[in-house]
C-alpha cells in the first residue's frame, strides 16, 4: 500500500541518520551510549507525530496510554542529547528517497519548479535560555518574544519542502540563505530547477548563483517606473513587453574596465553582496536575462526577470508560473496552524529548531500521502481534493508508536475526507496577521 511505502521511507531515513549517532549527539562520547526507553529513532518519530497538545498528552497519545511509558523528564533528557541537525538530515534523506521513487509528482516539460520564501515563527523564552539574537518586540508585545526565521524552498508540483535554513531573527538574511540553498540543492535526473521568488529575492547575486549552477530563475521585481533593479534600462514604449538585456557587473570605478558593446554597466557597492567579484577588483561579471512586463488584474502591471528560454516560456506562461508561487504562502499557513508549528513544547531555541524540522517532515509526509490518494471523478459541480487538515491528523496517528499494533487503510480514510476545489475564490491578504503571539504552555487543549 502507498501509505506503508511512505512510512517505511521515513523510517528508513531515520535509521540511516541514527546509524551514526556520534555525528548528531551533543556529547558524542557519552550521549546515546546506554540503553534507554526513548531511543534516538523513537525520539525522532515522536517529534514528527506530535500535535499541539501539551507534551505529556502527546506522549500519552504516542505510547498509547501504556503505564510503562517514559516520563516527561526522560523525554527532556533525551532531547537534550540530540542536535537539531539530526532532524534536518532526516528531512533531506526522506526527500531524496521519495523524489527518486516512481510516481513522484512532476511535470513532463523537463523542469522542476521551486518557490523560495521565508516566514518567521515566534516562541516564548527568557534571557537565561535564549541568546539576544532571538529576541524581538513586534506588534503590541510589551515583554517581547523570541523568533526564528525559516528560509524554505517548496516544490510546486509535489507540494513538499525540499530544503530550509533556520536563522535567529536578528541574523535574518534571505539573500544569503537563498544562495546557500541554491548552491547545495540537488537536481532530479533529466530536469532543471527553476527557482521562483518574489521581489525580496531579486538581486544580481542571487541570479549569478543560479546561473553558476546552470539552472533557471524567475524573480518578480519592482516596476520599471521605480528605482529597482530594472529602473535604468531602455524599454519599448508599449506597456507590455519582453526584451533581452545583458549586464556587465563591476565593483570598481576604474577607467581600465571596459564593457562589451550592447551591454549595460552596473556598479555593485561594498554594502551589497556579490560573491563572484571582490570589492575593488577590476574583474567583471556578465549576466544575460529577460525582462518581461505583463498586465494583471485591476489594470496594473507586473515585471519579472528570468533566464528561461522564450520559446518555451512566453510572457503568458511566465505570468501563470509566477502565480503558482502563492502555493508556498499557503503552505506556511498549513504548516503553522494545521501541522502545529505555532505550538512549541520548549523555551530553548535548539529544542524549538528540533520541532521546526520535525514539522517540516510531518508536512512532507502528509502531502506525499495526499498525493498518493486516488480520488474518483464524478459528474459533480466541483472537483474534489483531500482535506489537508484531516489528512494531517490521520498521518499523525498513523506514525505513532501505538499504531504499529494495528493495521489501518490510510488511503481509504483519505478518500473519505474530501472537500471541493474552489480556485475561483480569492480573499484579500490580512494585514494584521503578520505577527501573532505564541500560545502559552498552560493554554493547550487536553
Amino acid at each position: 500500500m502507498p501509505h506503508n511505502k511512505v512510512k517505511n521511507t521515513f523510517l528508513s531515513a531515520v535509521n540511516s541518520v541514527i546509524a551514526n549517532p556520534n555525528q548528531f549527539a551533543v556529547n558524542p562520547k557519552k550521549d546515546f551510549t546506554r540503553q534507554r526507553k526513548i531511543t534516538p529513532d523513537t525520539l525522532i518519530s515522536f517529534f514528527v507525530s506530535k500535535g499541539s497538545s501539551s507534551a505529556r498528552v502527546e506522549m500519552l497519545d504516542f505510547w498509547g496510554l501504556d503505564q510503562e511509558m517514559p516520563s516527561l523528564s526522560a523525554l527532556n533528557q533525551q532531547r537534550a542529547k540530540l542536535k537539531p541537525e539530526a532532524l534536518e538530515a532526516v528531512l533531506a534523506q526522506f526527500n531524496d528517497s521519495v523524489s527518486r521513487q516512481a510516481g513522484f509528482p512532476s511535470t513532463d516539460d523537463g523542469y522542476r519548479y521551486l518557490a523560495a520564501d521565508g516566514s518567521t515563527t515566534t516562541f516564548f523564552s527568557s534571557p537565561k535560555l535564549a541568546p539576544p539574537e532571538y529576541f524581538c518586540s513586534p506588534g503590541h508585545s510589551a515583554n517581547g518574544v523570541y523568533s526564528i526565521h525559516i528560509n524554505a524552498f517548496f516544490d510546486l508540483d509535489a507540494h513538499i519542502y525540499t530544503d530550509a535554513i533556520l536563522q535567529p531573527v536578528h541574523e535574518k538574511n534571505e539573500f544569503g540563505a537563498f544562495c546557500d540553498i541554491v548552491d547545495r540543492h540537488g537536481t532530479l535526473p533529466g530536469r532543471k530547477n527553476v527557482y521562483i521568488g518574489d521581489r525580496g529575492y531579486c538581486s544580481y547575486n542571487n541570479m549569478a548563483h543560479v546561473v553558476e549552477q546552470q539552472q533557471y530563475f524567475l524573480f518578480r521585481t519592482k516596476d520599471i517606473h521605480s528605482k529597482g533593479l530594472v529602473g535604468n534600462f531602455e524599454f519599448p514604449e508599449t506597456e507590455s513587453f519582453d526584451i533581452d538585456v545583458a549586464v556587465t557587473l563591476t565593483r570598481s570605478h576604474s577607467g581600465k574596465i571596459s564593457t562589451l558593446p550592447g551591454t549595460y554597466r552596473r556598479f555593485i557597492d561594498q554594502a551589497s553582496a556579490f560573491d563572484f567579484i571582490e570589492y575593488g577588483s577590476l574583474d567583471t561579471y556578465t549576466l544575460a536575462f529577460r525582462i518581461a512586463r505583463f498586465s494583471i488584474s485591476g489594470g496594473s502591471y507586473e515585471c519579472v526577470v528570468t533566464n528561461l528560454p522564450r520559446e518555451e516560456f512566453p510572457p503568458e506562461r511566465l505570468r501563470a508560473l509566477y502565480y503558482r508561487r502563492w502555493s508556498v504562502e499557503s503552505s506556511f499557513r498549513k504548516l503553522k496552524y494545521t501541522i502545529g508549528l505555532s505550538n512549541y513544547h520548549s523555551y530553548k531555541p535548539e529544542y524549538v529548531k528540533q520541532e521546526i524540522w520535525a514539522n517540516l517532515i510531518a508536512y512532507n509526509i502528509t502531502e506525499m500521502l495526499v498525493n498518493c490518494a486516488v480520488i474518483e471523478k464524478k459528474e459533480t459541480t466541483y472537483e474534489y481534493k483531500v482535506n489537508f487538515t484531516m489528512a494531517a491528523h490521520i498521518c499523525r496517528v498513523f506514525l505513532r508508536l501505538a499504531t504499529e499494533k494495528d493495521q489501518y487503510n490510510v488511503m481509504l480514510l483519505l478518500q473519505k475526507e474530501l472537500i471541493p476545489v474552489r480556485n475561483e475564490r480569492q480573499f484579500p491578504r490580512l494585514q494584521t496577521a503578520h505577527f501573532r503571539k505564541p500560545r502559552y504552555f498552560i493554554y493547550r487543549a487536553a
